[in-house]
């Protein structure tokens, strides 16, 4: 399970580097049910995780000039402190049993498992739904038209969401990119990736004094998603995104039912 376990961390970067989201979807799944790690540390991992491989695939973005600093800084600044506040009072703020009806228990961890199930679920309809137009990579001369409110709006939403969930919140952030700040699809990846590990990497830092951290296997897992990246940078040339974007979505999809039927069966 240890070996599937590191398996799955090359996927989780291999998929960041070719659609820049996705991947982080599948690291909560993988430290609770292969290696049984609690929901909250898991998410805590899961940060440290998504931020320093994000990280690692932004540089190449940075390199070609396919990140846009303003739109990182207006999205990423409320982003930050929610993050980081979610991580350092909200979570430890809810109590391990949250309610009860009869035999059904409603507790920490269920919660917050069948929440990011829910997130997975709109992540997967997000990746399985085909562009309505034809605004595809290619457009780059699109001149950038900030909402600057609606920006850091959005910035705010997905801190707390990262915060709570332990995902970077991609599939959120492109949209509002390509949306809200009319970046091109491939600046907008690349402006994600560098939000994400920023964002990523300051919540984690909510956790450091609440948790245990086992930082040999956190390195070790983390360095080989970083492989997966590249790896998945590399074949973001010859492989279609767009395709592989939908299978990756269906995948989600089935992983998000899967979880939400689990924990409701282990609350029953």
């Amino acid at each position: 399970m240890f070996i599937a376990a590191l398996l799955s961390a090359v996927i989780i970067g291999v998929s960041l580097g070719l659609i820049g989201g996705g991947g982080s979807i599948l690291t909560v799944p993988v430290f609770v049910y292969m290696l049984g790690i609690t929901p909250v540390l898991a998410t805590a991992y899961s940060l440290f995780v998504v931020g320093s491989t994000s990280l690692v695939g932004s540089i190449a973005f940075m390199k070609k000039g396919l990140v846009n600093y303003k739109a990182a800084i207006v999205f990423a600044i409320p982003s930050f402190i929610s993050v980081y506040l979610t991580r350092l009072y909200i979570i430890p703020a809810i109590p391990d049993e949250i309610f009860s009806i009869g035999n059904f228990v409603v507790s920490k961890d269920m919660a917050i498992m069948a929440f990011f199930a829910l997130i997975m679920l709109a992540a997967s309809i997000s990746m399985i739904k085909k562009k309505k137009n034809g605004a595809g990579d290619e457009q780059t001369e699109v001149t950038p038209k900030f909402n600057f409110p609606m920006i850091a709006l959005e910035g705010a939403f997905v801190g707390v969401l990262t915060g709570i969930v332990g995902a970077g919140g991609g599939f959120l952030i492109i949209p509002a990119l390509v949306l809200l700040a009319r970046i091109p699809m491939k600046m907008a990846v690349g402006t994600s990736l560098l939000i994400i590990s920023a964002k990523s990497l300051i919540g984690f830092l909510g956790d450091v004094q609440n948790q245990p951290i086992d930082w040999t296997f956190l390195l070790i897992f983390t360095s080989i998603s970083i492989v997966g990246i590249i790896l998945g940078s590399f074949l973001s040339k010859k492989i279609s995104g767009e395709k592989l974007k939908a299978g990756f979505g269906y995948f989600v999809l089935i992983m998000a039912v899967y979880i939400l039927a689990s924990e409701i069966i282990k609350a029953s």
